[in-house]
């Protein structure tokens, strides 16, 4: 999580790193709360506390049971769970999140505490399309606003509509995407924030006001009130954005973005980050300030909390909150029970190819780092992967016999590397991202991924060194980024320990 420097004086951005995009925000009392879009991974909708809104931990995921989250094997990545809102009203947490798989559909789950459980969920099939808002006016009723930008009166408690779908509001004329609509009661006027341009180099933000919650809106004179379009900015495709106050009247923004590396045309691989940024009001319209890598800490006392453990040693009965997986993930697959003190996976799917692949990760959140694990594949095949879909994945994988390092991009797939077992059964297995070696032209990747092995005396054997590019959006497409993690193609495969270091922001 973000790191404080010169004393406590500056903060580094994002405040919450890796693919964590699409945040909503709301404050209760002194606590700050924000949720996140997962997309294909299970368990969906990861949600965060903070005391200071710059240092975040994961307390939990909205979605964490097969029956509040069903997402077909078919169905591709980038596919499944789209950005939720998260509001407190009347006492009580509500999220409103979009399904785009089949039988999915909007759905609002509620919880009195945002760290679970969540309640089974109810569906809004009334709701039409994606990115739908909360909002409740003064006499208790509830608009929910949509993509597009569009809004009908519900009841949230039910899934209930009443009336057709009216349009409000979309943007700049002719601005792509209108999207991510959250709407506020702030003062003497209803504001409508949007997100437009798209969630690539083109995204920013805008604003209009109205004096009722279905307006009509006046946009704001200065739209977009953020955008790093067409700029040389570390932080690019800034944009779905959720406003907040906090408890001495100040306003806040959060916001996702991308760290492009290397040369021409730039590559993102950790996903959409969640950014922070502060907002002042002038003539009754908000005003961004700069989203820059380090910005000022806010003008009250940090509560960094405590330290994430880089070490998993599977001693608890269930995966931590920070552990996901595609699609699904069924106890008869995966286990810390098994056998205690390990992650015991079950083989589905034949590699990370298949769309069913057993396979549990966590997100890259650091520009470099290494992870490594202790495997035990002497009942099966698997490995230690570095995973952004199906088509774009690098693995190191052990069987009873032998280590091999594959290389998945796009259409192509190849082992990189091989070598029999050492002594085991049991075998460290690393994989490390760092920063590409010079020299540096405008063809230069963003990074490179290694892999290699650990002796029973600690030895480090090195087996390929393979460009980062292809793990990257700008290369496989779609709305994620990279996850590392552990997995299982063959029978039965133990892990005894998963360890993450960051080695920078």
């Amino acid at each position: 999580m973000p790191h404080q420097h010169q004393a406590d004086s500056t903060f580094a951005n994002p405040v919450i790193p890796g693919f964590h995009p699409d945040p909503s925000i709301c404050r209760v009392g002194d606590d700050y709360y924000l949720a996140c879009s997962s997309f294909e991974y299970f368990p969906g909708v990861p949600l965060f506390h903070s005391r200071d809104l710059v240092h975040w931990r994961q307390i939990g995921n909205a979605l964490d049971r097969p029956e509040q989250l069903s997402l077909p094997a078919d169905m591709p990545s980038s596919g499944g769970i789209y950005a939720p809102t998260l509001r407190h009203h009347d006492g009580r947490f509500w999220l409103i999140v979009t399904n785009v798989s089949k039988g999915g559909g909007n759905l609002i789950v509620t919880a009195t505490d945002p760290a679970g459980p969540w309640s089974d969920p109810v569906r809004a099939p009334g709701v039409p399309g994606i990115d739908p808002d909360l909002a409740w006016d003064e006499d208790g009723t509830c608009w929910c606003t949509v993509a597009g930008v569009a809004q009908v009166r519900l009841d949230p408690s039910t899934g209930e509509t009443y009336g057709a779908p009216r349009k409000l509001w979309s943007g700049g004329p002719g601005a792509k995407a209108p999207e991510a609509p959250h709407l506020y009661r702030i003062g003497d006027y209803w504001y409508l924030l949007i997100a437009e341009g798209g969630t690539e180099r083109g995204h920013g933000v805008s604003i209009a006001r109205g004096r009722t919650p279905s307006g009509p809106f006046e946009p704001c004179p200065d739209n977009p009130i953020l955008t790093h379009r067409g700029t040389d900015h570390p932080i690019q495709n800034t944009g779905h954005a959720d406003l907040v106050q906090a408890p001495d009247g100040s306003w806040w923004m959060v916001l996702l973005g991308v760290r492009p590396g290397g040369g021409t045309p730039g590559w993102h691989v950790l996903g959409r980050e969640t950014f922070l940024a502060p907002v002042t009001w002038v003539d009754g319209w908000p005003v961004v300030g700069e989203v820059p890598l380090e910005a000022s800490v806010p003008g009250w006392p940090l509560f960094p909390g405590p330290v994430e453990e880089q070490r998993d040693d599977f001693d608890v009965n269930e995966l931590r909150p920070q552990w996901i997986s595609p699609r699904d993930r069924p106890a008869e697959h995966y286990s810390t029970k098994e056998r205690p003190g390990w992650l015991t996976l079950r083989a589905r799917g034949g590699s990370l190819d298949e769309p069913d692949v057993v396979f549990a990760g966590r997100r890259q959140q650091h520009l470099t780092c290494r992870a490594r694990t202790l495997i035990d594949a002497g009942e099966g095949r698997g490995g230690l992967a570095v995973r952004l879909d199906e088509r774009h994945h690098y693995e190191i994988e052990a069987s009873a016999t032998d280590v091999r390092v594959i290389a998945r991009v796009g259409s192509l797939s190849t082992v990189a590397a091989s070598q029999p077992l050492p002594a085991g059964p049991a075998v460290v297995l690393s994989v490390t991202v760092t920063e590409p070696p010079a020299p540096h032209d405008a063809r230069t990747g963003p990074d490179v991924v290694s892999f290699g092995i650990e002796g029973p005396d600690g030895t480090f054997t090195a087996l390929a060194t393979l460009d980062g590019r292809y793990l990257s959006t700008e290369v496989a497409g779609g709305f994620t980024g990279r996850v590392i993690g552990l997995y299982a193609a063959e029978g039965t495969v133990h892990f005894d320990w998963f360890d993450y270091e960051p080695l920078s922001a």
